[in-house]
């Protein structure tokens, strides 16, 4: 492998690690709902609320970085998120009531989601057109990979060392992301000085978008694809733990299983 293969490997890896930080993020925690309920002395219902307020976060913060991102440069805001992130998960590893555990995974969710958003600002960076296609499909599979992996994962985590340790190793994979970002990943994009941060020039700028018809079709398409799969996330852990009493471990699996059925139908 030639220095210019090897680096661009290590750019694609970091990139995909940046955007599978979401996903490995909801999904690796699940099989650990009845286990917090139990801790928490709560219900998994109430746990649940976890996942919705992640969701919110999740979503609400990918609005907020792509100004900042373009402001700042790519790195700053990383940097900055990441380590919201960390300090989220490390408040969600040491929770001691499903409340405080709701607020950190929203906090844990407006830090972490700079990942995907920077990591797709940075393949029109620093890859070129012609390989963007190829790049964007990459990063595309990683995030279909996570809900095989990180579930199972999370399962074999709460039932060997229990639910805290769950958000130990999202921990882990911050400090590697951000150790990454440090070493392998350039400043692809000078701070920009110009651009503005007042609310009233990025509301236009996102009007335009809105008003745009071909948006409709994009977003619509992408919601309503992504829809039975996170409705599934959602319900599955009281559905298939509380209702029929599986384990950690065998949640893990058909939750993996039904995961790669379901993105099979996203994608034919």
């Amino acid at each position: 492998m030639d220095n210019s293969t090897k680096k661009k490997f290590y750019l694609v890896l970091i990139l995909g690690m940046l955007t599978a930080i979401g996903p490995f993020s909801i999904d690796m925690y699940l099989p650990a709902f009845p286990d917090i309920a139990k801790n928490l002395h709560t219900t998994i219902a109430q746990v649940t609320l976890s996942l919705s307020s992640f969701f919110i976060g999740i979503s609400a913060g990918q609005l907020l970085y792509g100004p900042l991102l373009e402001r700042f440069g790519r790195k700053k805001p990383l940097y900055a998120g990441l380590c919201i992130y960390l300090l989220a998960s490390v408040g969600c590893a040491m929770a001691q009531s499903v409340n405080a555990l709701i607020i950190l995974r929203l906090l844990q969710a407006l830090g972490g989601c700079v990942g995907m958003v920077a990591a797709r600002a940075m393949v029109r960076d620093l890859f070129e057109v012609k390989e963007n296609a190829k790049i964007f499909s990459t990063l595309m599979l990683v995030v279909a990979v996570s809900p095989i992996i990180a579930p199972t994962l999370g399962g074999y985590i709460t039932a060997v060392l229990g639910w805290r340790f769950v958000f130990a190793m999202l921990i882990v994979v911050a400090l590697i992301i951000i150790a990454g970002i440090y070493f392998l990943l350039p400043e692809s994009k000078k701070p920009d000085p110009s651009f503005s941060l007042k609310p009233l020039p990025i509301i236009k700028n996102f009007a335009g978008v809105i008003r745009h018809p071909q948006f409709y079709t994009y977003a619509l398409t992408a919601g309503i694809s992504a829809a039975g799969l996170y409705a599934y996330i959602g319900g599955s852990p009281f559905v298939f733990m509380e209702m029929y009493k599986v384990n950690e471990r065998q949640y893990g699996w058909i939750f993996a299983l039904i995961a790669m059925g379901l993105l099979a139908l996203q994608w034919s």
